[in-house]
């Protein structure tokens, strides 16, 4: 049976890991880095003040996309995305669209957890 491709993740993790152990005990290191790769969708969320995210995360808990669409507003305000080379009205455009996912998809919970979330990685950019 061969081994899976998380396997094969799984066992060069732990290698590295045995050798930043090895390393660490010669004085010598390995370096590590990790680089959270973001789709178009969730590198269009605004770094918004935080009080504004706050206010966003409330409204996308209690009314799933209404957080959502009050934060592409911002976008048209100035606030900085994490997607530059794109014009403002194409960033804004998918952070409409990201709301009205989460609102037709909130009769089956989907869209409601999804809302949560994007509310909670607005306030987490916000406090960056």
């Amino acid at each position: 049976m061969e081994p899976s491709h998380k396997d094969a993740e799984t066992a060069a993790a732990a290698a590295a890991v045995a050798a930043a152990e090895r390393g660490a005990s010669s004085s010598s290191g390995v370096v590590v880095q990790v680089r959270e790769k973001k789709g178009p969708l969730r590198a269009a969320i605004p770094y918004m003040p935080f009080p504004v995210a706050v206010i966003c995360l409330f409204l996308n808990t209690f009314v799933p996309g209404l957080g959502t669409f009050v934060s592409a507003f911002t976008v048209l305000c100035g606030a900085r995305t994490d997607l530059p080379d794109r014009h403002v009205c194409c960033v804004f455009w998918l952070n409409i669209a990201a709301a009205l996912i989460q609102i037709l998809t909130a009769i089956v919970m989907v869209g409601w957890i999804m809302s949560i979330f994007w509310g909670m990685d607005m306030v987490i950019l916000a406090s960056e």
